[in-house]
């Protein structure tokens, strides 16, 4: 089969199950990459935290940030409802800027985000990429602004009303209605620009090796494995990543390591058509398609 019907098949199994992504795998080693709308640009959702604990510590190692120091926690600061991290804290708590960051980045906790936003805000983190040579992805907003959407105004059994929404209330060149779906004002990215910002942190770049050491480590301790993990996780590999999830929005960024050496970087940032909170087989359809990109890649026919 050619590389052309090959990626006309994948494109068919996605829009069959009402989905829409900007894939890409890349062999970090030799560059040669393969994916699906590599450049179509998506609101990134949680994936900013990553570029947020870049710059965060960048920070850290120059001195302007205290790693042990520690902040109050107040209960009710929280900018999101969740079913784990500091939304769930009933008392004060004090926590290090470290352990924010293990938060943030290793279990997606929104309110330690927008902590670490408070020390360093959007601008600064997107001025961080751009020094860094990372060009393609925006930071706009904290992860508050990023959670006041519709579904919070529903009460949980019309949720999928706001999903409805997010389906139909796009336009063609990308913007939305739902300010946190437009490209245009939300933070944003493409599968492309989170491979090389993954590129970025795997081999020597610009970014600092302490500075790279330290993400890829909160990347390895993600407690979210239940997008594209099952399909890269193996005793002979090991995956690392972060996910992003924002009503119709289903993101991954990670990196697989394999016993034999070879790398890979794989991005995949999907939009669902389906009105619907659960959807495990999108979650799943994701994973394969991803890995039989991979694959191609490994194996090339």
């Amino acid at each position: 089969m050619s590389v052309e019907a090959f990626l006309r098949e994948l494109r068919a199994e996605l829009d069959d199950a009402g989905l829409r992504g900007s894939f890409l795998v890349r062999d970090l080693h030799s560059g040669t990459e393969l994916g699906i709308e590599p450049d179509l640009a998506f609101p990134t959702a949680s994936l900013v935290k990553v570029p947020l604990a870049i710059a965060t510590i960048d920070r850290i190692r120059r001195g302007e940030l205290d790693g042990a120091e520690r902040l109050v926690v107040q209960p009710g600061r929280s900018t999101v409802r969740g079913p784990v991290g500091l939304s769930k804290f009933r008392h004060p708590a004090e926590i290090a800027i470290d352990d924010l960051l293990y938060l943030s980045t290793s279990m997606s906790d929104n309110t330690a985000a927008d902590m670490l936003f408070e020390l360093t805000p959007p601008a600064e983190v997107a001025a961080a990429l751009r020094s860094f040579g990372l060009n393609g992805i925006t930071v706009r907003h904290t992860m508050r602004d990023l959670v006041e959407t519709p579904a919070e105004r529903f009460d949980p059994a019309d949720v999928h009303l706001a999903h409805s929404l997010a389906i139909g209330a796009g336009t063609a060149g990308r913007g939305h209605s739902v300010a946190q779906l437009d490209v245009t004002r939300a933070n944003s990215g493409s599968a492309r620009s989170f491979v090389d910002l993954l590129q970025a942190l795997w081999a020597p770049s610009a970014i600092p090796a302490e500075v790279a050491e330290r993400v890829r480590a909160l990347m390895g301790e993600n407690v979210l494995r239940h997008r594209l993990a099952p399909d890269f996780t193996s005793d002979a590999s090991k995956w690392s990543s972060k996910t992003g999830t924002l009503l119709n929005l289903r993101h991954e960024a990670g990196v697989v390591e394999h016993a034999d050496g070879q790398t890979f970087g794989i991005a995949v940032l999907t939009e669902s058509r389906v009105p619907a909170i659960s959807q495990p087989g999108a979650e799943a359809l994701m994973a394969q398609v991803a890995r039989r990109l991979r694959d191609h890649l490994r194996s090339p026919c």
